[in-house]
């Protein structure tokens, strides 16, 4: 059996994160299925692909109003019938049909909307009948993802799913998984052994975001009652320029390959201060660390920081007052973290789909017969899988 998974570009992103998560989880599942991750920007031109990456980052660091916009008109909202979605199908379809032909695969999971609404459109005209799984990166759903043609949808909270069937998505296709993780987040590796707060900061791996502003702020205020690890992950000049300072309470933490490693320091920290990326913020909800946002990116990190003050999930720094005054203030507040504990269970009771069930649910689509309807593979499935 073979699985192909698509994200989007080859920069570090959410996108790979997911997918590599539940590239790990297949090969639990079943150590004899062939995986592979594809970007299909890179399949059609490795040259093209430099480019979108190049062009994406200038864009969002340098005229961030404007991605805003193009995101909020041309993406967020409902994109089937916009000029721009059309010049990308007509674009890249071909590349995707020929891409599937080549790979032959039994099942397709897309971690980005862009193959998912090329795929969704080659369903519809009935030019392949491969199952395909979207598994979405944030906390809302964008316009540009592919929905009633999608076999399987792995959504990140219940009002995801309520939006998908209000879109015409049959229920008994969606499936509350929360953003998928890397098994190793799930892991209790280490103990929090000290009376000094711990507090973790991420969010410069990219060079992207304000994270300057924050650490600039603890500079100036010379934090005294905690430590403050600076996550700085490929971001050499941050890892160098931090070390510069030679304050004993900001400490700058080199690229962490390890995952097992990463867990550990979750979970011997007392707080993060972070962007609301979807998989990190994930990340540190499964290790029900108090949440932090120091800033945040136009476009989608704008639209899941709106879903988390909903829900009561973070707290966001306000810079007009001492960073490590707010931060304290909420850790030695039993009432606020009580309350902040009480939306994470909350939040977790949402999930639907784990262990067995999501077995289950993918051989299913592994084996799925010619002869059978999606519609009667999945109904088989989810009794069976309800029997555990």
């Amino acid at each position: 059996m073979k699985v192909l998974i698509l994200p989007l570009l080859k920069m570090p992103s959410g996108h790979h994160q997911v997918a590599e998560a539940l590239m790990h989880k297949l090969k639990c599942m079943d150590s004899t299925i062939e995986m592979k991750k594809v970007d299909l920007i890179s399949y059609t031109s490795g040259m093209l692909e430099k480019i979108v990456t190049k062009m994406y980052l200038n864009w969002i660091q340098k005229a961030p109003r404007t991605y805003q916009w193009v995101y909020k008109h041309f993406i967020y909202a409902d994109a089937d019938q916009t000029a721009l979605m059309k010049l990308y199908e007509l674009s890249f379809i071909k590349q995707m049909e020929k891409l599937i032909a080549e790979e032959n695969p039994d099942l397709v999971i897309c971690t980005h909307s862009f193959p998912s609404m090329l795929l969704s459109r080659l369903k519809s005209k009935g030019k392949i009948d491969v199952p395909v799984i979207n598994a979405y990166t944030d906390f809302f759903v964008n316009g540009l993802w592919g929905k009633k043609e999608i076999d399987i949808h792995f959504v990140p909270n219940q009002t995801i799913k309520t939006t998908l069937i209000c879109n015409g998505v049959p229920e008994q296709n969606i499936f509350v998984t929360g953003i998928p993780i890397h098994e190793a987040f799930k892991e209790r590796t280490a103990l929090r052994h000290t009376s000094r707060k711990k507090i973790l900061i991420s969010g410069g791996s990219s060079g992207l975001g304000d994270l300057y502003r924050l650490l600039k702020a603890l500079k100036r205020e010379q934090p005294d009652r905690a430590d403050y690890y600076v996550l700085c992950g490929k971001n050499k000049k941050l890892y160098h320029k931090l070390n510069g300072w030679g304050m004993k309470h900001i400490i700058p933490v080199p690229y962490i390959q390890s995952r097992k490693e990463m867990s550990r320091l979750y979970d011997e920290a007392d707080a993060i201060i972070t962007k609301p990326g979807g998989v990190t913020i994930s990340e540190v909800i499964q290790k029900k660390l108090p949440i932090f946002i120091h800033s945040v990116l136009p476009g989608q990190e704008e639209i899941n920081l709106a879903f988390l003050k909903q829900h009561g999930l973070v707290f966001e720094l306000d810079f007009t007052k001492p960073v490590e005054e707010q931060v304290m203030e909420i850790l030695e507040d039993g009432k606020q973290l009580a309350r902040f504990y009480r939306r994470l269970r909350q939040y977790g009771s949402e999930i639907e789909l784990q262990g067995k069930e999501f077995d289950v649910l993918i051989r299913g689509l592994l084996g799925r017969k010619a002869n059978q309807t999606p519609d009667k593979v999945l109904k088989d499935q989810y009794f069976v899988s309800t029997s555990y």
